[in-house]
């Protein structure tokens, strides 16, 4: 008897998986399977921040490499593109010491430009316009953390949010 329950409720759970992602739970890849590469060329920094770019760039393929079946290529080898322009960097101050007047918490907002494009048909995949990703550090003691470990920060949070946007639409 307890062995016909175990049967049944593995048949219920197994049957409410789909192929289908519109009919309920599925199994299949969260990213689209028409594609196969995808070339990410250093994105571009209208900002005076140094180096953003390139820890942005680096830590999208690295997202990429880890998260999705898509292979990072070259641009004449790749099926898609993902370019990408940095265009402001911010830096706001979240809250202050009593004692000593200095900042306590900074939050550092990166907005930035990217666009998924069809190498193969020159569509547009996906894109976004003034996405925006943020990260909090402390630069005040006991802390005392540099301005880079917020850059840091808000670069793998960006990363993973367009890596996010890469997923098929349902």
């Amino acid at each position: 008897m307890i062995r016909f329950f175990l049967v049944l409720i593995a048949f219920l759970i197994c049957s409410s998986c789909s192929n289908d992602p519109k009919l309920g739970y599925s199994s299949t890849s969260l990213y689209s399977t028409q594609y196969r590469s995808v070339a990410v060329p250093i994105f571009q920094n209208d900002t005076m921040t140094r180096n953003l770019e390139f820890m942005l760039t680096d830590a999208v393929i690295k997202e990429i490499q880890s998260r999705t079946q898509y292979r990072v290529l070259g641009e004449q080898y790749a099926d898609t593109i993902l370019t990408g322009t940095i265009t402001s960097v911010d830096m706001q101050m979240l809250s202050q010491s009593r004692t000593t007047g200095l900042d306590n918490e900074m939050l550092v907002k990166v907005v930035l430009d990217f666009e998924w494009t069809d190498l193969m048909q020159g569509g547009r995949i996906t894109g976004r316009k003034n996405f925006t990703g943020s990260a909090i550090f402390i630069p005040s003691r006991p802390s005392s953390e540099p301005f880079e470990v917020g850059e840091f920060a808000v670069v793998q949070q960006l990363a993973s949010d367009i890596v996010d946007q890469m997923q098929a639409s349902w």
